[in-house]
């Protein structure tokens, strides 16, 4: 859906709607472990509300999913606290995107040259495997960035 030629109202109900059915299914996802909708058309929702909020800054609120990682770990595991937060990965779906993300990074380590290594994104779980002295010691889900299932 094109949305460049939304009014400000246009592109606040349509900001609502998004959140609504973006956070439906990351709840059908991420809590009853029974997705509904592809990954990417997930994606595709997520991408037109970020982009809607790029347009209109002052109409994104603390709890858009823009704004947070994954979601409430399951009950049936038992939980893990991260040591450091596990962020998410961002989706880029164009050159200006890239290029967008590009002055990010350079801004947050201004150096002369950055190493890129890129990869096609392979949807599936996000896990965080801790080893010590080379041996296995846990696992753990992404959860909520801050908490996630032992696994």
């Amino acid at each position: 859906m094109s949305n460049s030629n939304l009014t400000k109202q246009e592109a606040r109900k349509r900001i609502v709607k998004l959140r609504d059915v973006i956070n439906e299914h990351r709840y059908r996802y991420h809590v009853l472990d029974a997705p509904v909708m592809s990954d990417a058309a997930l994606d595709s929702l997520k991408h037109e509300l970020a982009e809607l909020e790029r347009q209109y800054p002052d109409l994104i609120t603390a709890d858009s999913p823009t704004q947070r990682v994954g979601g409430k770990a399951l009950d049936k595991f038992e939980k893990v606290r991260h040591g450091a937060p596990m962020l998410s990965l961002e989706d880029v779906f164009s050159e200006e995107e890239l290029g967008e993300w590009r002055e990010r990074i350079q801004k947050l380590a201004p150096v002369q040259k950055i190493n890129y290594f890129a990869e096609l994104k392979v949807d599936g779980f996000a896990v965080s495997l801790i080893y010590k002295n080379g041996v296995f010691f846990q696992g753990a889900t992404r959860g909520d960035g801050k908490v996630g299932d032992d696994v």
